[in-house]
């Protein structure tokens, strides 16, 4: 039986030149960069996320919808422009929405102009739940992130994460 493994060591693929169909593999510095930015996100979001739930009982799905809506005017937003703010799927989005109004959190409101829209709002309860939760968030972003680099790895974090944003948001478009 042939050999098939799916994957060569950071150093086979190393200055190599692909044949025609073949894949470029990473080099050892790619490797490196890729895999630790994976284990990385992986830890910091379970991190962040046991934070979140400890502090108020919020999922990060929770505190982005909050936190997104707390920067609308009149803390409401179209649920179609809110998924594409998000990056997410509107079917996504409203199931989440729902659970989020169970727990009153947020509210919907029919859209005026539109019969078919709906505006997701943030009641009362649900600004009340983000302000007690963004000053534990923003601390262990700053204790597991942010104040573990220099400013200019900051600075270039941002541009990278921009080229990256943009690039993904063209393909997807």
């Amino acid at each position: 039986m042939e050999d098939t493994a799916v994957l060569p060591t950071p150093a086979e693929g190393v200055g190599a030149r692909p044949a025609a169909g073949e894949p470029r593999w990473l080099n050892d510095a790619e490797f490196r960069a890729w895999i630790g930015y994976r284990r990385m996100r992986a830890l910091l979001d379970l991190q962040l996320a046991r934070q979140l739930a400890a502090d108020q009982g919020l999922s990060e799905p929770d505190y982005d919808v909050l936190t997104s809506l707390s920067d609308s005017p009149d803390r409401r937003i179209r649920l179609s422009e809110m998924a594409e703010r998000m990056l997410w799927s509107k079917s996504r989005l409203s199931h989440h929405v729902t659970r989020m109004q169970q727990r009153g959190l947020v509210t919907r409101k029919e859209c005026p102009s539109d019969g078919r829209g709906a505006f997701i709002v943030l009641t009362d309860h649900g600004m009340e739940i983000l302000r007690a939760a963004a000053p534990g968030h923003v601390t262990a972003v700053r204790e597991h992130f942010i104040d573990l680099m220099t400013e200019e790895q900051v600075r270039v974090l941002g541009e990278i994460t921009e080229t990256v944003l943009e690039h993904l948001r063209r393909s997807t478009a």
